[in-house]
Parts: structure tokens; C-alpha cells; sequence
């Protein structure tokens, strides 16, 4: 993709990958300038936008190939990642000798029967950084590869995009020339495959006035502009930078999980980057809404400090679970201490159920990888298919209706066009799945009916798509083994027993038709929800999601703004629910 000329490349031959992505050595700080002047393209670049409608894939979607370069410092979590991965899809590797790489796999008894090598140079290890993103024309059509200008000077690691294409047959796009001449770093770079991104305002930094790249000078609105038209953005979410965190990249702290739940870093309260994240997940959940028009659901997940108790603030590394990342069905997750680990597994068994979790330890004495600012995530980039069978669909929530079907609709497309969609639901985990044939609707939607259930029963369901072409898909994609579900709520059984400490006290007033009080009991500070729904479940309102104090607080609407009838105020945290019902008159 990005060639140098042979005496930068010798130059900076011996650049070590251990100084990213923690910041610059001094001689690439003293390059950078004449770095980006003698920048030349590679066979298969592109330096135009792509045209027409354009999506970038999201990393839960189904890839073909897990890129890593291979460096030798880290024989043991790399031999990891290759055995994890290598049943899910292919595992390609740049290295220098495929021979010793394959030498080194066996001898941590990993034997390669899905992996593929590229014997070229490189600089580091930091695949998603320098590596390519992958992108669709038309929704699941014609694959192929976008890539800004790396933000270090390392000109072996500029090349490996382009092997990539040359290796896969791909068009490469890049960001090279002026004014789209855009740096930007894929550890800061989260997308939900429907045109929304999250990154920190690094991006604005490093496009900024006095910038040390020799790019173009680039204000907000057209780096969104950019990312619009070489990515298919129509939304790039920026949040401040941390204080603590060196590399900015927003994947040391948050992730997607889905098109509408963030999986984001819990650190205790007040410590290190805490505070800041926070604020940002604040201002996300105050200013945006998920693809589907309502509140982003969160997933917390605990930090892990190190065996003295350091966070970052006090000198610990910056350890992070929301660093993994989805290789089709199986997880590959950094982890630390066995006492932290349990619970970051088990946080992420009950966001994505099914999915294989494989822990891979980033913080032992021989392959101290976070001392270094980075994890599985910052080692690892993919390749999507070729034809990807796209379904997405919004998880049904839980809900008090025990009268209506709940129904089901998906999205679902393939460029052969779709010749089918089922609905797979079931009430018992040791049960069978009951199929029920999904009806078109248009615009690529199927639709089909849960019956309604009693109160008490949790539902489990998945969605599988056929094409014409013979291609089937399910999703969530380790599907019958992972599944949405729900509860069938019942208001009468909720009491002061279940709900942990915390109570929604009487609503007043209720019957309700103009400014209306709800008020909320607590025993100790903690985070909680409030939210209003309508008698089948569905979210009416979000009326608060943050911190709360201990003891009694209040929280308003206005009833003039709904339409009368019956609703449920909805009060949960991790310690329980509360739920009182409201009338509107």
C-alpha cells in the first residue's frame, strides 16, 4: 500500500515495536515530516473514494481471515490466538520465516491446519492500528478494503495493507492525498455496520493545525466528511481523551457488543479514568441513540489494577478486558488475575451467551503485553467474506404482556437475495426450538410472531436466513448455542425481598396529567436505570440512567407528553428492580 524510499526503509529497519502504542521513539519524531512526503503507493492502491453506497463491516459480522504480523516476542498469546482462531476462520500471518513460525506453533502444541503466511517485512506488532478495514458496497456486496495513513512512521508496517489485498485478490483504498490525506488508528475505531462510529477526539488532534504528520489541515466537519464518504459514516461519535490513558485509543475502555450495547470500562469511584469515562458515556447516552432510535444499552465491566492495587493513576498498567475481540463465534479475551478474570468472563457469558470465551493471559512476566499499552484487540485485525449474510435485529425486551404475540423483525439480506427466514424460539434451555417461518415486509425486513406467554417465563429465540445462493446464516451467530432472550414479567411478584436495597416509591401523582414525581429509594450510592414502558415492554422513555445517591431522590416527566393509559416505571440496577405502574389520564 504505502512504499518508502530504500533509505528510510533502511533507516528505520530497526525500529523496535515494543515503542508502540505507547508514543514516538525520538528518531520517528524527528522523521515524521519527511516520512509522509515520501509516501508511494502500492500496486493495488486507490487514492479515490470509493463510490456508490458503501457500509463498514462491524466486527461481530462473519470473517474469512484474522490478520496478525508475527514478531517473536510474544510466541506464546500469538500461538493462542492461532489456535483459537484457526477453527472459526482462516489465520494469516506476515512474518519473516513461515518455516519457524510453524516451528514455534507446534512446539507450544498448536498444529496449523488453518494458516496462511506472508513472508514480508514489518515494524510491529500493532495489526489494528496499520491493518485495513473491511467494507461492503450495496450492504453485502463486493468486498474491499479502506486504509488511512498510520499515525508512526514505520514504513514496513505501511506495506502490509497492501500484502493483504494482494494476497486476497481486494481493492485497496486509501486516504492518501490531499485534502483527504485523513491519519487515523484503528484502536480508535468502533463502528455497529450501519454507519455509526465511536472514536476519542484523537482523531481531531491528529488532523489539527500544527499536526506533525504533514497532512492537511482538517476541521471536524470534514474529517466526518471523509469518513462519510471513503467509510459510509453518517455518524462519527467523538468522546474527550482520557487523562490516564498514553494511546487514546478507544478500545482500551469500550467496545461494541452489538448494534446498540456498550460493553465500557468500570473503574472504582473517582480513580484514574473513571471519572472521564463517565462523563463521556454520559454525554453518549444523553446525545445519541442506538440504530433502532432508542438508548444505548451498557455492559460494565470491571478493571483490573495490578497486584499491588495500582490503577494507572498511581503507576498499575492500563488492563482492560474491553480490549478482546470476535473471531465469528469465539471471544479471545485478555486477561490478568484469576480473582478478576471470573468476573470479566462471566460478564461477557451473559451479554453474548454461546459465544466460545477464550482467555488469554496479556499480563505474565514472560509476555507482559499491556505493559505496552495494548491487548488482543491492538495485536489483531480482520477480513470479512466475500458474501456476507447480513441479519441484524433489535433483541426484544422484557416485558408485562401476557396477552399479545411478541413480535420478531429482522433484517435480513444476501446479494443472491434472501429465499427464507425462520424464527427459532423456545422457553426452557433443555428445550427444542419451535420454528416459525418469517414473513417479508419489504425493505429487506421479516417479520414473525412469538405466541404470548405466562408471567414468569424467560423466552429464548434466534434468527437463521437462507439465501438464493444455497448461503445460511443465523444470528446471534453461535446460534442454537446462543440466543436472545426475555422475561415475561409479573408487577405483583416484585417486593421488597428482590430489589436488592433499592425501591420506586408511590408515584404522585397516579393517576398522572401534567408534571409527575417518582420518587426512588436507595440504601447505598449506586448506578441505576429508570425507565417507562408500555404494557407490552417496549421502552417509552428513558428517564435516567447515572449515578444516585443513598437515600431518597427525585425524578420527573411530564404526562402532557404521552398518550393516556397504562405504563410501568421500571427501576434496576445490579442489585435489583423495582416497578410500579403509572396511569395517564
Amino acid at each position: 500500500m504505502r512504499i518508502l524510499l530504500l533509505s528510510t526503509i533502511t533507516f528505520l529497519s530497526s525500529i523496535s515495536f515494543a515503542q508502540l502504542p505507547k508514543g514516538l521513539a525520538p528518531h520517528e519524531r524527528d522523521l515524521m515530516q519527511n516520512h509522509f512526503k515520501n509516501i508511494k503507493l502500492g500496486d493495488r492502491t486507490i487514492t479515490t473514494a470509493p463510490t456508490g453506497n458503501i457500509r463498514t463491516m462491524a466486527e461481530w459480522e462473519e470473517i474469512q481471515t484474522l490478520v496478525i504480523t508475527w514478531t517473536g516476542q510474544f510466541d506464546n498469546i500469538q500461538s493462542q490466538i492461532v489456535e483459537a482462531s484457526q477453527t472459526e476462520c482462516e489465520v494469516l500471518i506476515v512474518c519473516d520465516d513461515s518455516t519457524q513460525v510453524k516451528n514455534t506453533l507446534n512446539n507450544y502444541g498448536v498444529t496449523p491446519t488453518n494458516v496462511s503466511f506472508i513472508e514480508g517485512p514489518y515494524n510491529s506488532i500493532w495489526m489494528r492500528d496499520y491493518g485495513a478495514n473491511s467494507m461492503y458496497k450495496n450492504d453485502v456486496d463486493s468486498l474491499f478494503l479502506v486504509d488511512w495513513i498510520y499515525n508512526r512512521p514505520r514504513p514496513k508496517d505501511d506495506t502490509i495493507p497492501n500484502l493483504h489485498a494482494d494476497f486476497k485478490g481486494l481493492d485497496l483504498y486509501a486516504t492518501l492525498d490531499s485534502p483527504e490525506d485523513l491519519v487515523n488508528t484503528g484502536g480508535n475505531f468502533m463502528v455497529d455496520g450501519f454507519g455509526t462510529a465511536f472514536a476519542s477526539e484523537l482523531i481531531l488532534e491528529e488532523n489539527e493545525p500544527g499536526n506533525p504528520y504533514n497532512v492537511s489541515v482538517k476541521t471536524e466537519a470534514e474529517i466526518d466528511q471523509i469518513m462519510n464518504d471513503w467509510m459510509g459514516l453518517t455518524r462519527y461519535i467523538k468522546m474527550p481523551i482520557l487523562p490516564y490513558d498514553g494511546i487514546h485509543h478507544i478500545d482500551m475502555h469500550m467496545k461494541l457488543l452489538d448494534e446498540e450495547t456498550l460493553l465500557v470500562s468500570k473503574y472504582p469511584d473517582g480513580v484514574a479514568d473513571g471519572p472521564q469515562i463517565e462523563a463521556n458515556l454520559q454525554y453518549v447516552l444523553s446525545n445519541f441513540n442506538s440504530m433502532y432510535g432508542t438508548p444505548y444499552k451498557v455492559v460494565r465491566i470491571t478493571v483490573p489494577p495490578s497486584t499491588g492495587g495500582l490503577y494507572p493513576d498511581n503507576g498499575g498498567y492500563y488492563r482492560t478486558y474491553s480490549n478482546n475481540v470476535f473471531v465469528n463465534k469465539t471471544i479471545l479475551l485478555p486477561t490478568y488475575r484469576e480473582e478478576y478474570d471470573t468476573t470479566g468472563i462471566r460478564t461477557l457469558q451473559e451479554a453474548l451467551p454461546g459465544y466460545n470465551i477464550v482467555p488469554i493471559d496479556v499480563d505474565n512476566q514472560g509476555e507482559n503485553l499491556i505493559s505496552l499499552s495494548g491487548a488482543i484487540h491492538c495485536i489483531t485485525h480482520s477480513i470479512g467474506v466475500e458474501d456476507p449474510l447480513l441479519i441484524s435485529h433489535q433483541s426484544l425486551e422484557d416485558t408485562y404482556d401476557t396477552q399479545n404475540d411478541y413480535n420478531v423483525v429482522a433484517r435480513v439480506q444476501h446479494r443472491s437475495g434472501i429465499s427464507g427466514a425462520t424464527l427459532y424460539w423456545k422457553t426452557s434451555l433443555a428445550g427444542a426450538y419451535t420454528p416459525v417461518a418469517m414473513t417479508s415486509i419489504g425493505n429487506n425486513e421479516y417479520s414473525a410472531d412469538i405466541p404470548a406467554q405466562n408471567a414468569g417465563t424467560r423466552v429464548y429465540y434466534y434468527v437463521e436466513g437462507n439465501s438464493i445462493s444455497g448461503k445460511t446464516q443465523v444470528r446471534p451467530m453461535p446460534a442454537p448455542a446462543g440466543y436472545w432472550d426475555f422475561d415475561v414479567l409479573d408487577v405483583q411478584s416484585i417486593n421488597e425481598d428482590e430489589t436488592g436495597g433499592l425501591s420506586l416509591m408511590n408515584i404522585y401523582p397516579n393517576p398522572a396529567s401534567a408534571i409527575t414525581a417518582i420518587p426512588v429509594q436507595l440504601d447505598i450510592n449506586q448506578e441505576i436505570s429508570i425507565r417507562m414502558l408500555d404494557v407490552s415492554g417496549k421502552l417509552v422513555k428513558e428517564i435516567y440512567q447515572g449515578s444516585a445517591p443513598m437515600g431518597e431522590s427525585n425524578y420527573f416527566i411530564n404526562a402532557q407528553d404521552y398518550q393516556s393509559g397504562i405504563y410501568f416505571v421500571e427501576l434496576t440496577s445490579q442489585r435489583g428492580r423495582s416497578v410500579q405502574k403509572l396511569v395517564i389520564k
